[in-house]
């Protein structure tokens, strides 16, 4: 059994995006991103401090703006397209969730395609689900396919069966296993909360993505001997009293002796999404980014 190790992976790839961002620099070009924080939500903050620090270390200049969540919607447009003119930022980043009278796909769309570092806006979701390549691709998919490649397990004429169809993850993921080049071409099988026995679709996957956010969801007889497994949740569950861990949505331990290969969590996928925003913003400041418009 194979432990896919996003944490390590992650830390690679942020070493070869700094000699990216070296070269920038000596071009005159350092690459900056722009992230909207709205109010106190504890992950939010967590997964912010992640990503400022994650930019640090590969030479990216980030700012992020703290705002209360009483700001109106259109206070919050007003901020992206300020942003969106701003030659010194080259990507910019609405952490969601979003308080929820703001219409939080209308302020992804308020960004333009070629900073939507997220790759969440409707323009970049809807090359992708067309068969063009986006500007950029959603970070957490990509992180998936990039966890895979990197670890040469083979895409290409597999059965990926995913369970969760959410837009963060499933529904991109969905369009980005099917596309026909190097990162696609399986078959692909999308389950949800309303798909009958469930088990009946996982225990056919070579490739089993998880992102259902129930902790320990898939169970060992749910798995298929031999698979590949991915899973994309982060659940805290108690474990004693005032005591609290993280856990996936597969249950790790009664899978990880049956499988070829599994992404801890902590530590798998986690690590990537954060990685791949580093290299989406590296990729928007690049001048000889061509797809640019």
């Amino acid at each position: 059994m194979l432990i896919l190790d996003g944490k390590s992976l992650a830390g690679k790839i942020q070493a070869e995006l700094k000699q990216e961002v070296s070269k920038l620099k000596a071009l005159g070009v350092t690459p900056s991103l722009g992230v909207v924080l709205v109010g106190e939500f504890s992950p939010s903050l967590i997964y912010v401090k992640n990503k400022e620090k994650a930019c640090a270390e590969v030479g990216i200049k980030s700012q992020t703006l703290r705002l209360k969540d009483d700001i109106t919607e259109k206070q919050l447009r007003d901020i992206i397209n300020e942003w969106n003119e701003d030659k010194n930022i080259n990507g910019i980043l609405v952490q969601m969730p979003l308080p929820k009278h703001i219409d939080h796909q209308r302020i992804l769309d308020a960004i333009k395609p070629y900073k939507d570092v997220d790759g969440l806006s409707t323009t970049n979701l809807g090359r992708l689900v067309s068969g063009e390549s986006p500007f950029f691709y959603p970070c957490t998919p990509l992180g998936i396919v990039e966890i895979l490649t990197r670890y040469g397990i083979t895409i290409e004429g597999r059965h990926c069966v995913i369970v969760g169809r959410g837009e963060l993850v499933g529904k991109p993921l969905v369009n980005m296993l099917l596309k026909k080049d190097k990162i696609g071409n399986a078959t692909v099988t999308v389950c949800h909360s309303k798909t009958p026995d469930i088990g009946n679709y996982t225990r056919q996957a070579d490739i089993l993505i998880v992102a259902i956010g129930q902790a320990h969801f898939v169970k060992r007889n749910m798995v298929k001997e031999g698979a590949v497994v991915v899973d994309v949740g982060v659940n805290r569950i108690a474990i004693e009293e005032n005591k609290t861990k993280l856990v996936g949505d597969v249950e790790f331990d009664a899978v990880k002796d049956i499988v070829s290969a599994i992404t801890p969590v902590p530590g798998g996928i986690g690590p990537m999404t954060v990685a791949m925003l580093v290299k989406n913003t590296v990729k928007a400041a690049n001048p000889s980014w061509v797809d640019k418009g």
